[in-house]
């Protein structure tokens, strides 16, 4: 079995965004008082709590680069918080979401699309475990299936 850890956004990132208030497509980050779900924090890949402040941006992801680069928006607590990678465990932020899209990737960035899947959270972990024996597979993007926002990326430990 393939062990693997949960890469929350680096935290440079997410520094710039608390200080700047500007989001990576130059547009002014939202605040967002959490009224109830739907605020996964990508800097600690944590669930925001009711009555906590979350900035919402537009985050250029780092990988991959080339043809499927893409930017998300991203939910991130507007105070400093802890982020850590989490080793063979899926953040809650992937496992309340009711459907999520994992996407795969190689070295060289291209996507996997045999490898391509989707599932509830709840089901992720064993999905995820099964594609990351495939030796071409480099990391993982876990999306929100419905509006495609990133979750958390997936490396091999």
């Amino acid at each position: 079995m393939t062990r693997f850890r949960c890469l929350p956004m680096d935290p440079e990132a997410a520094s710039r965004f608390r200080t700047s208030r500007r989001d990576d497509r130059g547009g002014i980050i939202q605040t967002r008082e959490v009224d109830g779900p739907g605020y996964p924090c990508r800097a600690c890949l944590r669930l925001g709590q009711p009555g906590e402040v979350m900035l919402l941006a537009s985050w250029d992801l780092p990988l991959p680069q080339g043809p499927y680069w893409t930017p998300s928006p991203v939910f991130l607590h507007a105070h400093d918080c802890a982020g850590a990678a989490l080793e063979d465990a899926l953040p809650e932020t992937v496992l309340v979401n009711s459907i999520i899209s994992p996407r795969h990737y190689d070295a060289a960035g291209m996507c996997l699309y045999e490898l391509g899947i989707v599932v509830p959270g709840e089901e992720a972990e064993a999905a995820l475990r099964a594609r990351l024996d495939d030796p071409r597979v480099a990391y993982v993007n876990i999306h929100t299936a419905r509006p495609g926002c990133w979750l958390t990326r997936v490396e091999k430990a």
